[in-house]
């Protein structure tokens, strides 16, 4: 799997997406979260993905100043009072590296389990990524551990890696109904 279809894979999660209002307030544009009633100002998010409801549709483009929005075709638009918008969310740091270091096979078999649970990579809330501790050693293995809420259900994963001669991956989902499912993959070098 190419980086570009790692990268489909990601923008297609369900839940990549603050939805808000903004206002204009003191001369700086203000983002209210839909979801947790908190203020911020857009420029916290500039550069970052965003989606605006157009011409009937919801349109992508990067925030920039001043509330502009650059939309994919390059066109500049700007924010509108009370205007509901989307923001992409970022993931977890330590979680969106592990991600980058999984092999094609190992990505896609943990995020479609993952979707399949009905999580999506953003609903983790905690990520524990030990091997960003071993990066200087031949061998590595440990467990790196995830939490993730759809607010409806947490799910739990524990990430079992063995990487040397052979990368091996196994990844524990279990979620607080009581549901298990274990899946390894095993990669030669």
């Amino acid at each position: 799997m190419r980086q570009q279809q790692r990268v489909k894979l990601i923008k297609q999660q369900t839940r990549a997406f603050t939805e808000g209002k903004v206002e204009y307030i003191n001369f700086q544009w203000i983002f209210f979260d839909d979801e947790t009633d908190e203020a911020s100002s857009i420029e916290d998010y500039m550069h970052n993905e965003v989606e605006v409801y157009r011409s009937g549709r919801w349109r992508q483009g990067i925030i920039l100043e001043e509330g502009a929005i650059q939309l994919t075709n390059h066109e500049i638009v700007f924010l509108k009072q009370n205007e509901t918008i989307h923001i992409r969310k970022k993931l977890i740091y330590s979680f969106e590296e592990l991600l980058e270091k999984l092999t094609d096979d190992s990505f896609f078999q943990f995020v479609t389990t993952l979707n399949s649970l009905g999580f999506s990579t953003y609903d983790c809330i905690y990520s524990y990524n030990q091997l960003t501790f071993l990066e200087n050693t031949s061998t590595q293995s440990g467990v790196n551990f995830f939490t993730f809420d759809n607010n409806s259900e947490i799910c739990s994963v524990q990430h079992h890696f063995s990487y040397g001669e052979n990368k091996n991956d196994r990844f524990e989902f279990t979620i607080n109904t009581g549901k298990r499912i274990i899946i390894e993959k095993v990669n030669s070098k």
